[in-house]
């Protein structure tokens, strides 16, 4: 099977779980073997998760063991349990060693082998590996949830408004689902956020989204300025996990460019040092070329932050000079695994280097001397047309007073 049907059929599993099983202490039972009661799972984020239940049989235990993966692994990993006298078992997973990403699911379920030989196997129970850390408040409209620990009643409803806000913006070139749900969780401080990321065995980041899940993660102090952060970093996040819906599993074969240049051009408050950026480094010729923004951002902070720059900055120039259609056809041909620089000439006509060459153009300024003489060639070459033919004619009607003088002589 191909990784995007195990993915397809882990998401379909989990949400038959969740809708059956999560809300209730589950039993499950093999066709005259074995009854698992009561199976749980505890979760001290970022350091373990402690699986237990009752286990009994009609017949001796011989062997029994926990099997469990998160939603969209197709590992799974398996551990031998002890079963006391009145079938009881536990296991503690080691989290800091091996971590689920935050939020996300995790599936398990029990085996055992009886002294008849024979071996049973559980249904499967879920549980969301929440970072339990925090108070989480929420507040939901439609398909959106908003959780949120520090601020007040109106935090929550503003991070709800630019969440719908931020919908409305990209709707025009990303088809937005309003039935899947997802969930945003906002951090208080960036600390608090890059511990969440780290813990989870992910990279530092300023706001990061799950996509294949559906959730989202920014840091917004509450204050002040709490609305210009919603708005910059909810909408580029939503974006992410919109793209990720429409795109299905072409999304991991779009470009880093195009990718981060769509969410970052949603941003209903667009970063305004991106501007700045672009024209320091436009002046000291140290722009990033687009062909070495394809498969992922520079790993040090100045140079991630330009390539945002530029990105957004060059998504919103294809937009203006090749519609929304352009970027359809874009997404449309890098998802059918076409490479970077070839990708961009099939969709659009030109290669990405000759569009890095016009956007900088274009967008920065830079060459104006070439650009003012190109956008001149063709008046040039109409006025040569037109001068052309008079002059051929008095060309040559020199030639024939020469010849006749020539002949009376």
């Amino acid at each position: 099977m191909s990784a995007v049907y195990h993915r397809i059929l882990n998401i379909i599993v989990v949400t038959l779980l969740v809708a059956t099983l999560l809300l209730k202490p589950g039993q499950a039972q093999g066709q005259g073997g074995i009854v698992v009661e009561n199976p749980q799972a505890v979760s001290d984020f970022g350091r373990s998760i402690t699986f237990t239940a009752k286990i009994t049989a009609s017949n001796p235990i011989q062997q029994a063991s926990l099997l469990f993966r998160g939603v969209n692994e197709e590992a799974t990993r398996v551990e031998t349990l002890q079963v006391a006298e009145d079938g009881s078992v536990s296991f503690t997973y080691d989290a800091s060693l091996n971590a689920f990403p935050p939020f996300s699911w995790v599936v398990y379920w029990f085996q055992a082998t009886l002294s008849d030989g024979n071996t049973y196997t559980s249904e499967p129970t879920s549980f969301q590996y929440v970072d339990n850390r925090f108070p989480w408040r929420d507040i939901s409209q439609a398909n959106i949830t908003i959780h949120w620990y520090a601020g007040d009643d109106s935090f929550g409803i503003s991070a709800l408004d630019s969440a719908g806000a931020g919908l409305l913006a990209m709707k025009d070139f990303i088809p937005i689902s309003l039935t899947d749900p997802i969930d945003i969780y906002i951090y208080s401080n960036v600390n608090d956020l890059g511990d969440t990321l780290l813990l989870g065995g992910r990279e530092w980041a300023g706001g990061h989204a799950h996509a294949d899940l559906g959730v989202v993660l920014v840091a917004v102090p509450p204050g002040t300025g709490q609305i210009t952060e919603m708005e910059t970093k909810i909408p580029h996040e939503l974006a992410h996990v919109m793209l990720f819906r429409a795109l299905g599993d072409k999304y991991a074969k779009q470009p880093a460019w195009l990718i981060e240049g769509i969410a970052s051009m949603v941003e209903l408050y667009p970063n305004p040092d991106y501007a700045r950026a672009l024209e320091i480094a436009s002046a000291n010729d140290t722009l990033l070329p687009f062909t070495d923004l394809c498969a992922s951002f520079p790993a040090d902070s100045g140079s991630a932050f330009l390539a945002y720059a530029q990105s957004q900055s060059f998504v919103t120039y294809i937009r203006d000079s090749f519609g929304v259609s352009g970027l359809s056809r874009l997404t449309d041909t890098y998802g059918d695994g076409f490479e970077c620089n070839l990708g961009a000439t099939k969709a659009l006509g030109s290669s990405l280097t000759q569009l890095d060459a016009r956007w900088r153009e274009s967008s920065l300024g830079q060459n104006r001397s070439g650009v003012a003489l190109r956008n001149l060639l063709p008046f040039l070459l109409l006025l040569i047309l037109v001068l052309i033919v008079p002059l051929w004619g008095a060309i040559d009607m020199m030639r024939q007073q020469r010849k006749h003088a020539a002949q009376s002589k």
